[in-house]
């Protein structure tokens, strides 16, 4: 499955974004995604199942619980494949950033 594939499935994108804080046990992100999404508990364990086996998340059996953490080598391949389109939006992004640090500059100029 190419990586796009994965990550364009909203649920597997929300693990994805629980996951950046740090490992979660399968039960804690099936409570989240479930109430989050309504889908049941087998979904959520085929959505983490396609994340694992497409290299975006990790799983460590800890006793009975297994923890799911963040796989950074498959996100690295999508920001490598992203960089051929960074310059659409980079200087976008850093003309804002100086349009707002204008607008800082001059409040603070104005203030009483």
């Amino acid at each position: 499955m190419h990586a796009f594939d994965v990550l364009g499935d909203p649920v597997r994108r929300r693990i994805l974004e629980l996951l950046a804080d740090g490992e979660l046990t399968a039960g804690v992100i099936s409570a989240a995604i479930g109430a989050e999404f309504d889908i049941s508990q087998p979904a959520v364990s085929q959505h983490l199942k396609v994340l694992r086996d497409n290299g975006f998340t990790s799983v460590r059996p800890e006793g009975q619980r297994r923890l799911y953490a963040v796989n950074g080598d498959a996100l690295r391949d999508v920001d490598e494949w992203l960089a051929g389109f960074r310059r659409f939006w980079t200087p976008k992004l850093d003309a804002l950033a100086t349009e707002i640090a204008r607008g800082k500059r001059q409040r603070r100029r104005s203030a009483p």
